[in-house]
């Protein structure tokens, strides 16, 4: 799945208070003090409940008064506490209640109207063929073929944000300074492997900008197996086992792909929309990229019998059976989905202020909104036997 582009949609959601009540005891404990996990509470049931567009002053109406507007307002973009925590006990709570197969790499771009909000720059956004002044942001989700949820963020900045602080902004964390979208999304993954408790699972990344070749050394590096779409030209190394027959050289992977098409096979995968079972065929070969010495595995998805393939990933789980492959890849979509129906609602990008630490307080507590209206709309997880 490519770039998420936002914009503002209206909606509000309901949820048990037993559901809302245990999510807020488990995640709110790291606070050591009894009114910011008041505060906490209150704002998570703001972002649940107010109609509309998720600003302090909606949030404060839903579930105070006028003063609630300014104490909220401060607990989220003037306070001191740490969010990580926050987030590391959302994770273990995600783990338990979804039991996910895979993290997802999610990036968004969340247009704004001024220059002022941390990290706001001008991009170019390929979807819309054109310069947007906005935010761009990377979240990691936990998820499964029934659903998803975040669990850890990275906001990108741009060099102008990077060469020193801007006018009302106090320097920066040197942690996020030098971060590019690979690094985000690396260093944001290791974070939710962590809280976790080390589960090793596999990352599902799509960086078209970013370089294969790095995405393979920073993941192996990092001991995160991963599944990273890559565009057709993408040029890669088939190994001596793989084209029996043919010259071994460097190669287009849509080209590579093509030449073992008759090796094909179809696969089922849950569609997120309608959760009906589609099938694609698919087929992989061995390869490896340029400058590198790791044994990958290149992945294509086709929809009809002939051209080219539709899709491609590289991934390094070279021992799992494609269609285990292509059904984690196919996770994207699932994300993707939850963040349209679910994230947006909760006002995941709804936040006004311009601090640094406010944005992520936000967003920490955004994440816990989708995961309790996730799991009060009745999932629970299912263990499915899927063949090969």
């Amino acid at each position: 799945m490519g770039m998420h582009l936002v914009w503002e949609e209206e909606s509000s959601h309901r949820v048990p208070d037993s559901t809302l009540g245990e999510l807020c005891a488990e995640i709110f404990a790291p606070l050591s003090r009894s009114d910011q996990r008041s505060k906490g509470e209150m704002y998570l049931r703001g972002l649940l409940s107010a109609g509309g567009r998720k600003s302090m002053r909606n949030i404060a109406a839903c579930v105070g008064d006028r003063a609630a507007e300014q104490s909220l307002h401060h607990f989220i973009s003037s306070s001191t506490w740490d969010w990580d925590p926050v987030r590391a006990a959302l994770s273990r709570y995600l783990e338990r209640s979804l039991r996910p197969r895979a993290w997802v790499a999610h990036p968004v771009i969340i247009p704004k109207a001024g220059r002022h909000s941390v990290g706001v720059g001008r991009r170019f956004v390929p979807s819309l063929g054109q310069v947007v002044n906005s935010q761009e942001v990377y979240g990691i989700w936990a998820a499964n073929e029934e659903t998803s949820g975040p669990v850890n963020w990275r906001l990108a900045l741009s060099d102008d944000w990077r060469d020193g602080p801007r006018l009302g902004h106090p320097r920066l964390p040197e942690s996020s300074l030098a971060e590019t979208p690979l690094e985000c999304v690396a260093g944001a993954a290791s974070e939710a492997q962590a809280w976790a408790g080390g589960m090793r699972r596999p990352v599902v990344l799509d960086l078209p900008d970013s370089d294969p070749a790095a995405i393979a050394r920073r993941f192996g590096a990092a001991g995160l197996p991963f599944v990273a779409g890559v565009r057709g030209p993408a040029r890669v190394t088939p190994t001596a086992s793989a084209l029996s027959g043919h010259e071994i050289r460097e190669m287009p992977a849509h080209q590579l792909l093509r030449m073992v098409r008759t090796l094909r096979r179809p696969v089922t995968w849950t569609d997120p929309v309608t959760m009906g079972t589609r099938t694609s065929t698919v087929a992989a070969v061995p390869v490896r990229l340029p400058g590198t010495h790791r044994n990958l595995l290149l992945l294509g998805e086709w929809s009809g019998p002939e051209g080219w393939p539709q899709q491609c990933w590289l991934t390094d789980l070279t021992d799992v059976p494609w269609g285990a492959l292509l059904r984690l890849a196919k996770l994207a979509h699932r994300v993707a989905t939850d963040f349209s129906e679910i994230s947006l609602d909760v006002g995941m990008v709804d936040f006004e202020g311009r601090s640094f630490g406010g944005w992520h307080r936000h967003t920490t507590l955004a994440s816990a909104a989708h995961a309790v209206h996730a799991l009060a709309t009745g999932y629970r997880p299912q263990l499915v036997a899927r063949p090969a």
